[in-house]
């Protein structure tokens, strides 16, 4: 087995990425007990997360939509397939070096999304970027950090939480729908998406498109 490398690193707002390479692979990892956060090679569920979305505002004209966290590109990459050329995406990502490896060395296994028209990119944390958005977006997708219960950082329990929440029911349009990875199922989390007001569905998705491996949770939550 090829040994891991280290090829950059960085630290912002209290966390430290490393980006590593083993032969034609790339991880990204995260200091402390979580790990890994994303692989190159693992993404059905991510693939997924945005063609739930997607299929949910099919035939809407000019399409607005949101992806929170660009990790390997995967996420938006789906949503750019499954959305059509006058949808526009804007990817809301807090770390800088995620979108500088994006387009320096990990991009390709994504089809190098960020190089298509219809995105915008914004250096920012994704709940600032909704608080700023009312009544915007017909789609929201959220793959930030582990999930709802996988917190890297202590500050993504302001975007799970029920505020946190609030803010996005109230960026999305009338029946826009608000996609949420895990890592995990979280039953408490569905329940605060209801509090909110949203119509919750819950599925498990394989995390290789091959049906090995873990299965994550997916949360299609609609703003009726």
């Amino acid at each position: 087995m090829t040994p891991y490398t280290l090829i950059d690193s960085s630290t912002e707002h209290g966390t430290t990425l490393r980006l590593l390479q083993a032969g034609d692979e790339f991880t990204i990892r995260v200091d402390g007990e979580h790990g890994e956060l994303m692989h190159c090679s693992v993404h059905n569920s991510e693939d997924v997360l945005a063609e739930l979305a997607c299929r949910h505002i099919t035939g809407r004209e000019n399409p607005r939509l949101l992806v929170g966290g660009l990790g390997m590109g995967y996420t938006l990459a789906s949503a750019l397939l499954h959305s059509g050329p006058d949808a526009r995406i804007t990817v809301a990502e807090l770390m800088p070096a995620v979108v500088r490896w994006n387009r320096e060395y990990i991009g390709g296994f994504a089809g190098h999304p960020l190089n298509d028209p219809r995105v915008d990119v914004i250096i920012q944390d994704v709940g600032k970027v909704m608080r700023s958005h009312i009544d915007t977006f017909d789609a929201i997708m959220l793959d930030v950090d582990n999930g709802p219960d996988g917190y890297t950082r202590d500050d993504n329990d302001n975007l799970y939480g029920l505020s946190g929440l609030e803010i996005a029911f109230e960026a999305l349009k009338p029946g826009g729908v608000l996609t949420v990875w895990s890592a995990d199922r979280d039953h408490n989390f569905t329940q605060r998406l209801m509090k909110i007001g949203f119509e919750v569905e819950t599925k498990l998705v394989d995390e290789h498109i091959d049906g090995l491996g873990a299965k994550h949770t997916i949360w299609v939550a609609v703003r009726y």
